[in-house]
């Protein structure tokens, strides 16, 4: 943990009165009930709370001035009291010196500040603080177990892996890597929630949950709307006007398609069941196939002729509804 000096942004020689006053700041700039859609904020007035717990009960202050305990409270040399990851915790009558029989704090677990039972009994106490600043019903809801914040992640997986299903490693806003799984059939912007994946809960409440958003990738060639897949064919002229079978491409690989003789560029064709696969018993996605018209490369003088002589003898008007 960084010196609590630092953290509340005071000198050494700061007066109780102006370390009372930063952490007050601090304190309702980043208070979790002021802040639900801030998951960094529950981590900012834990830090804050852990260093006024050392600065503002003098005799504790005075104990780090000289070096006898740590920025997390702990006597210097003396490592690992209390026990478990998370540093210092203390509560219940007899559980230390005078001052901590109600308090109970925690770097790595419940939340940034606990206090159970009633009335101060000495030492460290910041609850007139919490009353002041959201009044005594929001302090005493700050001390009542609270469920963790919920964090968000989106990251995104190639159209395949959304298809067939696959997994992939994310690392959330709080610092964790998770392997997630991907349900083949995952749909663009869909959510997945990891329960118990979020930020710690406060006063024992249960953590909250991970919210992580897919996306997919952009394709070559298909294009995702929801379930459905749309895919432009590039068709020939001789094609589109004598009709005739192509292979068209799909995610479980090449099918055949019959194209209608006289087929107009922009005609939209639907091969059922060929977008994204069924998935949380939803009904497979269809492909949707537009035509596209495409011109020979190069000089073509005998098409060039043929068409001055449409152009001559049999005109017609393809944009008079645009008129």
């Amino acid at each position: 943990m960084r010196d609590p000096y630092i953290i509340l942004g005071v000198s050494k020689s700061a007066a109780a009165d102006e370390i009372k006053k930063a952490f007050r700041r601090l304190a309702k700039k980043y208070h979790p009930d002021q802040n639900t859609n801030d998951p960094k904020a529950q981590e900012k007035f834990a830090e804050a709370s852990a260093a006024y717990e050392i600065l503002g009960d003098e005799k504790k202050r005075g104990q780090f001035d000289r070096g006898e305990i740590d920025a997390e409270g702990k006597p210097r040399g003396f490592e690992g009291f209390g026990g478990g990851q998370g540093g210092f915790r203390r509560g219940g009558a007899g559980a230390g010196g005078p001052g901590f029989e109600h308090f109970e704090f925690d770097m790595g677990g419940a939340g940034p500040f606990g206090r159970g039972g009633g009335g101060r009994a000495g030492g460290f106490d910041a609850s007139d603080i919490f009353a002041d600043l959201f009044g005594g019903a929001r302090g005493a809801k700050s001390r009542a177990p609270q469920r963790g914040q919920d964090v968000s992640e989106t990251f995104t997986i190639s159209l395949a892996d959304a298809a067939h299903g696959s997994s992939a490693r994310v690392t959330l806003p709080n610092g964790k890597k998770l392997d997630v799984a991907i349900p083949a059939g995952m749909e663009d912007g869909k959510q997945i929630r990891l329960k118990g994946q979020g930020l710690p809960g406060q006063g024992g409440g249960p953590a909250g949950d991970a919210m992580i958003t897919v996306k997919i990738a952009k394709h070559p060639y298909f294009r995702v709307e929801g379930r459905d897949l749309r895919l432009d064919l590039p068709l020939t002229l001789y094609e589109a006007v004598l009709g005739g079978t192509v292979e068209v491409p799909t995610l479980a690989g090449k099918v055949e398609m019959s194209v209608p003789p006289g087929s107009n560029g922009g005609r939209t064709m639907r091969l059922r069941g060929k977008g994204l696969p069924a998935g949380d018993g939803k009904t497979a996605g269809d492909l949707l196939v537009t035509l596209r018209v495409l011109l020979p490369d190069g000089a073509a003088p005998d098409l060039e002729d043929l068409m001055r002589k449409w152009r001559d003898e049999r005109p017609y008007a393809p944009r008079k509804d645009l008129a």
